[in-house]
């Protein structure tokens, strides 16, 4: 199955908004004219685009103007490369062999899908015949360790944990560098403590653990990801601004895609936030987990069938 179809598959309510929604607009043989240009605006703030909806369809209204939209398929094929353009990003995984071992540091609110997601990763690594570390350095929770390690060992993966109540989040950290540098580990993944911005202490906590893996192993992390939930839709943005203004964040995990029509939000987080989506969460399951592909993705939510659009 392509990556497309599996899209298609997962991300449903997103799809029904758009793809099935521009396929409802036009039905009956339906012209384009003003009244469909303001619905479809409509049926774009639906699927929570946000501010984008009204930036496509004024293009979508000019180019209307211009004869160059005499259908569905025209319309269809328009709103792919503008949202395409939107999503301005190299899809693909990212490089886990330029450090060693490369050191992945997730952070994000409470509730957001972090731990399963990290699971997810080291599933995913793991297929690639990567050996994969699992740093627990989320001590707040107190269940959030043993979460973790019934993950690691249905993944078959390594952790490092603390057992006492509310050890130093950065001491675990350094601990998980420490032990995937000795045992030659090809990722370390640190789960980190749910967090709001009010939660001022937690922000700050961040600095430090990253700070201390520095330390333990200079460069490091190399990565910093966000995770965000999906069905939040547009309010993720200004959660995830909180991050950025804290943690030198440089991607993003979208979770739960499959569980929300909100899918347009993507396009505005990406746009506010101008980091990478590298990865979206489709499902519960630990195979659950896709890489980014803008393309695959624009495609899975507004193509009528198999084949992308023609630009």
């Amino acid at each position: 199955m392509s990556l497309f179809q599996r899209l298609a598959q997962r991300l449903t309510r997103t799809r029904g908004a758009l793809a099935d929604g521009l396929s409802s607009l036009f039905r009956g043989g339906r012209p384009i004219d003003e009244q469909l240009l303001g619905e479809l605006e409509r049926l774009l703030y639906t699927a929570d685009l946000g501010p984008t909806a009204a930036v496509v369809t004024a293009e979508l209204k000019r180019l209307h103007a211009r004869g160059e939209l005499r259908g569905e398929e025209d319309v269809r094929s328009a709103l792919h490369s503008m949202l395409l353009e939107r999503l301005d990003q190299d899809g693909g995984e990212v490089d886990l062999d330029t450090h060693a071992p490369t050191v992945i540091l997730v952070v994000g609110v409470n509730g957001s899908g972090k731990t399963t997601s990290i699971a997810k990763l080291a599933h995913r690594f793991q297929e690639q015949g990567k050996t994969v570390l699992l740093g627990a350095a989320d001590t707040y929770r107190a269940a959030a360790a043993d979460q973790l390690e019934i993950w690691a060992e249905r993944n078959g993966a390594q952790i490092v944990r603390q057992h006492t109540d509310r050890a130093d989040p950065a001491a675990v950290a350094f601990d998980a560098v420490s032990a995937g540098i000795a045992r030659q580990v090809d990722v370390v993944l640190i789960d980190t403590a749910g967090r709001l911005h009010t939660q001022k202490n937690l922000m700050e906590e961040l600095g430090k653990v990253r700070r201390v893996i520095d330390k333990c192993l200079p460069g490091a992390p190399h990565h910093t990801w966000l995770v965000l939930d999906g069905t939040n839709g547009q309010n993720a943005i200004q959660q995830a601004k909180y991050f950025t203004d804290t943690v030198d964040v440089t991607g993003l995990i979208v979770a739960k895609m499959d569980g929300t029509a909100r899918g347009g939000a993507l396009f505005g987080i990406k746009e506010a936030l101008g980091l990478p989506v590298r990865y979206i969460g489709t499902g519960e399951q630990l195979g659950l987990l896709e890489v980014f592909e803008p393309e695959a993705f624009v495609n899975a939510i507004v193509s009528s069938g198999q084949e992308t659009p023609s630009n």
